[in-house]
């Protein structure tokens, strides 16, 4: 088996896969938040540590399990550095965390602006999501901090160094709307070199790269870690050889497509397009839309006014004869009037226009699908030729329904993998302890 370390915002997890990638053992948590100095939230680095440190014990002492492998997949945008002695020398701040003006100011007027710094290091601008402004403002606001640092290490590899103690950066945490990689030169941005920032940043190595931890007598091949956006994206890589877009639905609603290698536009940043890295350093652009945030606020504005539970847009099935295709200037006005103000004009309809409740719902899911349209059409090429959608979305009938009709020339399906990191971040790692081949029916899909 591998043992797979899951770390999200809210949820840490421990799975335990067989040979089938079946998930045979997995225990999870949620640790509560600290503060850091400024009285920010902030994860307990220290809780997670232990939490994670126990949890490894447990199962390698478990003679039930015949553990191969260790890898980790986590919530990238965010460092841990560490000392010469491999401790932890700040808090692991939140990446939500607000990013002081001046230095903001500072930063982009010393090293080319806004727009130029987003189109070569291919992400909007995000404040402290582009983890590398973490250690920018460490060493102009924190020096003594600064002084201290002999690594530092994206959060999926410090995980590993737990075990390992091999210090190393991956591609895909690099890549993960950091600022920090030139996607043009395919290197460091110049401001890295200038800031002397390389100095603590770790050799990059391979995403199948493993170390070797020894553990109560037993030798455990330990992989360095992956960002979990990108690990999410592995087995539909390793599945899948012809072009595909993945929308990855949750509260963002992510178009990724692994197949567009064309450098940002300065519209698509407009829109909120970014680029990450795979394993192999390859671009994938995508979009992002915030729907399943929209969807959530207006389905519970829906339900209030009809006096129904919040989730009754569950039990609204597809009926062929109440959608209406709408009308290319209809598309248009929804997109021009995100564009202008951020949000759906589905905000300002006075509900009583509505007869029932599933007259509402579909005229927001109708809205929502336009939007999602003109989005994933940001990154789409004519080359894709398959539509996958996994997350809460997927099992949508309305939200699949309405997609399949905006693409009649593409095939679209529901897809499902169960705990898509955690499978990524087993299968980068797959013939380093799985002696049977990848299963054909890892991920399950329904056409419409």
């Amino acid at each position: 088996m591998i043992a797979i370390f899951d770390i999200g915002k809210t949820n840490k997890k421990l799975s335990l896969l067989d040979e089938q990638y079946r998930f045979i053992y997995e225990t999870s948590v949620q640790i509560p938040e600290i503060k850091d100095e400024d009285g920010d939230p902030c994860e307990d680095l220290e809780a997670l540590i232990a939490w994670i440190k126990a949890g490894f014990v447990s199962v390698i002492g478990d003679r039930k399990y015949k553990i191969a492998a260790l890898n980790f997949s986590s919530y990238g945008a965010s460092f841990v550095p560490i000392n010469s002695t491999g401790n932890p020398v700040s808090p692991l701040y939140n990446y939500l965390k607000p990013f002081p003006e001046a230095l903001h100011n500072q930063f982009y007027q010393t090293y080319g602006g806004e727009q130029q710094l987003a189109l070569e290091t291919a992400s909007p601008i995000l404040g402290h999501l582009n983890s590398g402004l973490q250690l920018y403002r460490l060493k102009h606001m924190r020096p003594d901090i600064y002084a201290d640092i002999r690594y530092a290490l994206h959060l999926p590899q410090f995980l590993s160094y737990i075990f390992t103690r091999h210090a190393c950066s991956d591609m895909t945490s690099i890549g993960c709307h950091t600022h920090l990689w030139d996607f043009r030169k395919q290197n460091y941005h110049h401001w890295v070199h200038e800031e002397k920032i390389t100095k603590i940043l770790a050799p990059v190595v391979g995403g199948d790269k493993t170390h070797v931890t020894e553990s109560i007598g037993q030798k455990i091949k330990t992989g360095i870690g992956l960002h979990d956006s990108s690990s999410a994206l592995i087995p539909y890589l390793t599945c899948f050889k012809e072009p595909f877009l993945l929308i990855s639905t949750g509260t963002w609603c992510i178009s990724m497509n692994p197949f567009n290698q064309q450098p940002l536009t300065a519209q698509e940043l407009k829109y909120d397009c970014l680029c990450y890295l795979t394993h192999d350093a390859k671009a994938v652009k995508s979009s992002r839309l915030f729907a399943g945030h929209w969807h959530d606020l207006q389905t519970k504005r829906i339900a209030e006014y009809f006096n129904v539970q919040r989730d009754y847009y569950k039990k609204v099935g597809w009926e062929e004869g109440r959608y209406q295709p709408l009308h290319p200037s209809t598309k248009s006005h929804y997109s021009e009037a995100f564009i202008n103000s951020g949000h759906l004009t589905f905000n300002d309809v006075d509900l009583k226009n509505f007869s029932s409740y599933e007259d509402a719902y579909y005229k927001l899911m109708e809205e929502i699908i336009a939007l999602q349209v003109w989005s994933s059409n940001l990154v789409l090429n004519n080359i894709v030729e398959k539509i996958f959608v996994d997350g809460g979305f997927g099992s949508n009938p309305l939200y699949m329904h309405m997609l399949a009709k905006a693409y009649p020339g593409k095939q679209v399906f529901a897809a499902s993998v169960p705990q898509a990191s955690s499978i990524g971040a087993a299968m980068i790692l797959h013939n380093v302890w799985n002696r049977k081949p990848v299963p054909s029916d890892m991920i399950s899909l329904k056409s419409f």
